[in-house]
């Protein structure tokens, strides 16, 4: 099944690579798809080469409301030797088209092409293994690929707090979620507001108060509302990923040790998961295969790579001692 998803690919590539919003030593290449339900489709592929790579690369896969902008997590993967590549995934970031509904989603496989697209840009890059990365919905994705999907060349997955199980109250999960997860599949253009709550941006972007700075029309402040076809796919890839999937890989769990909770401090956002129940990460990623290593970072944000310095310092020595462990050579 993985060879015939990967020959897939051959006929989506034919773009050459070009130089990338993120400054020198990072390129971008589009890669078209074909058309779905509203019309045309691309993703985006992005790399940072190691000036001496052993054939070892990264394929990151970012969150939802999210796109890749970490070029200290790529510099730092490059530092150690590993070639560094990333993907936008269609009607995201750098892939979005003009007149595209962002973040559109009616299967969680719609994103199966587009790494595989990476895959097929990697393999001609002369990359021999590839260690899968995931944040957050890109851990569901990942998470998702590699438990229906057979790609012999993905040696190791690693998971920035993984978006596993919804973070909402039991009403709206053993309720409204099941329910909603019936009618996206009948009718898929329903809006589901996400709130105005600005936490998690707010302890992230400088001009908020935090560290980073990014596309704030690709990565929004306050999330749009997604539909009622997002609801059901995901929740559709929850039950796939929380039914022990047995991916045979190595995995690396990453997560806070706590989250934000409706009534805590606002400056406690800048210590916890402001998205995500940490305690569901850990249930439920632990059961993804049967070499599982949980690495909780205490005080990390949702996405641990942007955590402070001493935490994502912490966090990268532990992740790059764990890679050199597994002896992928």
């Amino acid at each position: 099944m993985a060879a015939a998803l990967i020959l897939t690919c051959f006929a989506a590539l034919g773009g050459s690579w070009q130089p990338d919003i993120l400054g020198p030593g990072f390129e971008m290449q589009y890669v078209n798809q074909p058309d779905d339900y509203s019309g045309h489709v691309r993703c985006t592929v992005i790399r940072h080469l190691a000036p001496h790579s052993d054939g070892t690369a990264v394929l990151y896969v970012h969150g939802y409301n999210d796109y890749f902008f970490q070029k200290e997590m790529a510099d730092r993967f490059v530092a150690h030797g590993y070639d560094f590549y990333a993907v936008d995934l269609r009607k995201y970031g750098r892939s979005l088209m003009p007149g595209q509904r962002r973040f559109e989603l009616r299967d969680i496989s719609e994103y199966f092409p587009d790494i595989c697209a990476a895959i097929r840009l990697m393999r001609r890059g002369g990359v021999k293994r590839i260690i899968l990365m995931g944040h957050s919905t890109g851990g569901l994705i990942t998470a998702s690929f590699l438990a229906e999907r057979r790609c012999p060349i993905i040696k190791a997955l690693i998971l920035n707090s993984p978006f596993l199980d919804w973070n909402q109250s039991k009403l709206q999960e053993r309720v409204l979620i099941p329910a909603m997860n019936v009618v996206g599949r009948i009718i898929p253009g329903i809006d589901i507001s996400q709130g105005d709550d600005t936490t998690y941006a707010g302890s992230l972007l400088r001009s908020m108060g935090g560290e980073w700075d990014y596309n704030t029309q690709w990565k929004l402040v306050n999330s749009p509302a997604v539909e009622s076809s997002w609801i059901s796919a995901i929740d559709r890839a929850h039950a796939i990923v929380q039914d022990y999937p047995g991916i045979k890989v190595p995995i690396l769990l990453m997560h806070s040790d706590a989250s934000f909770r409706a009534g805590d401090p606002a400056d406690r956002a800048r210590m916890t998961d402001a998205v995500l129940d940490v305690e569901d990460i850990s249930r439920y990623g632990r059961r993804l295969g049967p070499r599982v290593t949980e690495l909780v970072v205490p005080g990390g944000l949702h996405d641990l790579a942007l955590s402070a310095r001493p935490l994502r310092n912490g966090m990268f020595n532990y992740l790059f001692d764990w890679l050199k462990n597994l002896n992928l050579n």
